[in-house]
Formats: structure tokens, sequence, C-alpha cells
């Protein structure tokens, strides 16, 4: 339901805490159409119980209960392990409560009696703080890492099998593993299959394991609890209802392995320091350039988790058996930096574009986008892949002489120069192989 209260409702999850029904009633009422989830607890038990099985994005609760205050049930909460935000709802709005509210971390008070919009504005406000925060905690581990972005780009027949793979797993919570060589694109087809899914519209976290210091791991994934008032939410559960990507998992070790392999099978995570095993709900992905197989053999690897990660496993296929794709992303990259970076594009004639299809690219999709990029900073390709080709532009990508001569000349570089080989390969004679060679000067 969009209204004036703005989008942040719709995803939430709310548990409302008051011993009066119709209180609680009236709250469900008026928030139900607008947020995700609402539910209610008619006792601090009641609502203690609740935040043990499922998390939370904002409780709004009674100051003056039976048994216990709003107050002393935050405050106990904190200690174990709350990560909600709360709004406290009083008729006694004294200054000694207002102090008591703010150290106690409440996010906001509402006077009783309110209005239904005054709740909402309440509730809003908080929401928008509380995403704002988490945003602007995932944009400082964004940059402060080398996540990669952008799409999937070619067009060739390992690239479409990727696709049809993520397009079959979107709807699915299972876990992915991604598997390739450097600079294949394991994260961007992470972020792809995070897109594709219901999920696409929360956070997507990538964790580069081998980058995390030994002694702050578990505080960074996990998070840490230091008394009542101090709390630190990680990155599984900023990452909640979204999807959470770990790189280089091969590195991991044998404590962060062990914690993994509790959190797949729990879908919980505890932070130090705290009390309480917080649900969530994620989807995992998984990514290595390792042989996994064999770091279980030597023992590098917990042989229980390997078997949890590798239920589908999607091997990112090498830049050179796509080929067909590098004059595409070489024009697509052209522009974006051209663009990004405000210089002007280089010109991709004929003889470039081969050069670039016969070049090895050990270094996968990373090595191209960084090859176009340092080009245009310095004005000019590198000799190995400068040309003086006539033909720029469309016509040089596009016109069938250049496509089929880039083909058969990747295809003979495969076979080593055997020109025997690569008419088979090619479902061509010989002697066409010759004839084309020698209009080549090849």
């Amino acid at each position: 339901m969009a209204d004036e209260y703005g989008s942040s409702l719709k995803g939430a999850s709310i548990l409302v805490l008051d011993d009066e029904p119709g209180m609680r009633n009236f709250l469900t009422k008026i928030l139900e159409p607008r947020c995700k989830r609402v539910e209610q607890a008619g006792s601090p038990d009641e609502a203690t119980a609740m935040l043990d099985r499922a998390h939370f994005d904002l409780v709004i609760l009674d100051n003056i209960m039976p048994g216990k205050t709003g107050l002393e049930w935050v405050v106990e909460q904190s200690r174990l392990g709350l990560f909600a935000d709360t709004i406290l709802i009083t008729a006694y709005a004294d200054l000694e409560t207002a102090i008591t509210a703010l150290r106690a971390g409440v996010s906001d008070f509402v006077l009783k009696p309110f209005r239904a919009n005054q709740i909402l504005n309440a509730v809003s406000r908080t929401l928008d703080r509380k995403y704002l925060q988490r945003d602007n905690t995932l944009l400082r581990h964004e940059l402060s890492s080398d996540n990669a972005r952008g799409q999937l780009l070619g067009t060739s027949d390992a690239l479409a099998d990727v696709r049809a793979m993520l397009h079959k797993l979107a709807p699915l919570p299972t876990p992915v593993l991604f598997t390739g060589a450097s600079g294949t694109g394991k994260e961007v087809a992470a972020r792809t299959l995070h897109q594709l899914s219901d999920r696409a519209e929360k956070p997507f976290v990538a964790v580069n394991c081998a980058a995390l210091a030994p002694d702050r791991i578990s505080q960074e994934l996990f998070g840490v609890v230091e008394g009542a008032d101090q709390r630190k939410a990680g990155l599984f559960l900023l990452a909640d209802g979204g999807t959470l990507f770990l790189d280089e998992v091969a590195q991991m070790t044998e404590p962060l392995q062990a914690a993994l392999l509790r959190v797949l099978e729990d879908q919980r995570v505890r932070p130090v320091g705290g009390e309480r095993d917080i649900p969530l709900n994620l989807r995992l992905c998984f990514a290595t350039n390792a042989d996994l197989e064999r770091a279980v053999e030597e023992g590098r690897f917990r042989p229980d988790l390997y078997h949890r990660i590798n239920i589908v496993n999607i091997d990112m296929p090498l830049l050179k058996d796509r080929s067909e794709d590098i004059v595409e992303l070489a024009s697509l990259f052209m522009t974006h930096f051209s663009m990004a970076l405000g210089m002007p594009a280089l010109e991709l004639d004929d003889e470039t574009l081969l050069k670039l299809r016969r070049y090895d690219w050990p270094g996968n999709v990373r090595e191209l986008r960084n090859l176009i990029e340092r080009s245009v900073i310095l004005g000019e390709f590198p000799d190995e892949f400068s040309g003086n080709g006539q033909v720029t532009g469309a016509q040089a990508m596009e016109t069938l002489d250049f496509v089929m001569q880039r083909h058969i000349l990747h295809v003979l570089d495969q076979c080593d120069g055997n020109r025997a080989e690569a008419a088979r390969r090619l479902g061509v004679s010989r002697k066409t192989i010759d004839r084309k060679c020698a209009a080549w000067g090849e």
C-alpha cells in the first residue's frame, strides 16, 4: 500500500508489544496493510519468545505493563542482543522517562492518546533512519573492498548456459557455489542471480573471506554486543532478507568454517558477546577459484561444509572459451570508460579487434576490462593490440567477413596452427581454410 508514509514500511517486519488487546489490534489494523509482517505480543515474556523465533525490524511497545515496564524489557533484551529499533508509547512523558528511554536506545516515543498518522509518522521516520544507517554501513563496506559491478555481457553459448541456470535458480532459496578462474565474473553472476530473485529490493552484500582480519572476522560477520547500550550489527544481519556472497571461501580459517556451517544448518547468527541466536532470512552464495575437492582431501576445508555449499555449482567459463563475446565486451567497456572518465573513446578498428580476439586472456574479463580502461586513460592501445585498420565501429564489429576472419583465426590458434584440425572443428574443407588464410596474409 503506497501512501504518504513512504516505501520504508513496505518491506518491514514489526512486533507490537502491549498488554491491552484494543491497542494491539488498533496498531495492527493501521500497520498491517502497509507492512510485510506485523505480529502481536501481549506480554514481555511473549515478545521475548517471539524474538527468539524471528527477527523484526521494529518493536512498538507500551511502557507501563504488569510485571515489567517496556523500558526494563528493552534494557534486558539489549544485553541479550536486540537489533530491532524500538518506539515507546506512553501516557507519562516526564523528563526522567525520556532520559531513560534515550539511554536504553529507544529510537522514538509517542504520547498517548495518539492518532493513526502520529504513529505512522514515527514508524516511517524510524525505519528511514534505520535503513539509511544500514545503507551507509554497507556502502562503506563496498567502498573498502574491490567488489565487482556490472552485468553479465555477451551472447556466447557458454554464457547462455550460465544465464539459463541463474533464471532457474532465482526463485529458490538454494545456496549456490560459483567456481572458475579469477576474473571470470563470479560476483557479477551472483549479483545477477540476486537481481532476478524476489530479494532484489533487499541488500546484496559481498564479503571477501581472504580480506577479513583474523581477529575481527566474527565481529564483522556476526556482529557484537557489549553491555546494554553498545551493539553493532554484522554483515549477516545487515544482509537479512537479501543475498550474502562469500568470495574466496577456500581461504576461510577453520573457526570461520565451523561458524559458517552452524549458520547454514540453523539459519541463525549469534553476535559476539550476545546471548541470543538471531534468526535470518538469507540467500547464501559462495565463490572460489580454488579446487575445493583437493582442499577437502588435503584437510584444509571441512568436508561437511563443502557438501553444504556445493548443492548447485555454476562454473564460470574462461573468456577464451567464450571468445565470440570479446568484441562486444571491448566495445561496451570502451563506451563505459569514455563516459565515466570523461575522455575520448579509442577507435576499435578491424586489426585491433582481430588482435583482441586472438589473445588468450589469462586474466579473463577483468583483464580485458582493465586493458580498455588503461588504454582510454593513456589515449592509445599498447603495441600488441594497436592496429592500422581502415574499418572501424559497427562495420568492423559486424561485417560478416571480419566476423568470419576473427572466428577462423581464433579456432586456428586453438589448434596450434593445425589447419586440418581447424577445418574439422569448423566443419569446412582444408582448402577453404588455406584459401582464407592466403587472402588474409596468414
